[in-house]
């Protein structure tokens, strides 16, 4: 209940993570029938870049602000595409100033016939995230552990979907309640796809969690993640991953091109480093950049 994504809004996580959402969303919306995005852990939609909490850190200048200088090859500009628009078209000419969470950068790509459904427990957040979307009839905004949703909000109406699972990492155990929510929400909703951010730091249980993944027996589940960093100077965020379930047949392949080119272009040391691989499914070899 602490945790204000203000202060990390744009850094080199939610590049990943957000270049990752778009292309989801925009793969979801390759067949004519309306899905839903469920963001449990939503925060408060849209960020102030010019604020004081943001200027603080100043962490989204090494990430969407290294991003947005200077030019990208033709085929990362095409997978970036989605994302990048979204955030352009909050901000007027090449000044950066706002910059969409989650639920704001899908709700930007939906059509028509497309839902959100975005939970946040945080009281001051939720209020800030409901007039956000106020009036919106596409959007259902909760006051609501988002952890609670994984059971209570699935299957959506729509038997097709999209599940976000972003939580802040505040509390001890976390890696290990990932494992468990997807468990539960995969019981009730397994043709959903699942995007799930988990952050990379020094002592972080990575290999247990994979393993603790890799015994749910999920047919499909994609592992992306990217260092900026060495994490044996830091105790804090290194680098972050994302694991996706029931990923679009296209977005391993997309993934080799864009994590190399993210760790070369957000890279804060020698150390950076990126890789993607199945943790299960079609492969089992692991690739690294």
């Amino acid at each position: 209940m602490n945790y204000r994504h203000i202060y990390h809004a744009g850094n080199f996580a939610d590049v990943l993570k957000h270049a990752v959402l778009a292309r989801l969303v925009t793969y979801l919306q390759q067949k004519e029938k309306a899905f839903r995005v469920l963001d449990i852990h939503a925060g408060i939609g849209l960020y102030d870049l010019s604020s004081e909490e943001a200027q603080k850190t100043g962490e989204w200048r090494d990430g969407i602000g290294r991003l947005l200088d200077g030019e990208l090859p033709p085929e990362i500009a095409a997978i970036l595409g989605p994302y990048l628009s979204s955030v352009r078209a909050l901000n007027s000419g090449s000044e950066l100033t706002l910059y969409p969470g989650s639920p704001k950068l899908a709700r930007m790509l939906f059509r028509p016939q497309d839902r959100l459904s975005a939970m946040e427990l945080h009281p001051d957040d939720y209020e800030t995230l409901h007039r956000l979307f106020d009036g919106d009839f596409q959007s259902r905004i909760t006051e609501l552990d988002g952890w609670l949703a994984l059971g209570a909000h699935l299957p959506p109406k729509e038997k097709r979907g999209l599940v976000l699972v972003d939580p802040p990492f505040e509390k001890e155990g976390e890696y290990e309640r990932l494992a468990d929510g997807l468990a539960r929400a995969y019981r009730r909703f397994t043709g959903g796809v699942y995007c799930l951010w988990y952050p990379l730091k020094q002592g972080a249980p990575i290999k247990a969690f994979h393993e603790a993944l890799k015994a749910l027996d999920i047919p499909k589940m994609l592992c992306a993640e990217l260092s900026v960093r060495s994490d044996r100077e830091t105790t804090g965020l290194s680098g972050s991953g994302l694991i996706i379930v029931n990923p679009p047949f296209t977005l391993k392949s997309e993934l080799d091109l864009l994590l190399p080119f993210l760790k070369a272009r957000l890279a804060q040391d020698r150390f950076a480093s990126s890789r993607c691989f199945w943790l299960r499914g079609e492969e089992r070899a692991t690739g690294g950049a």
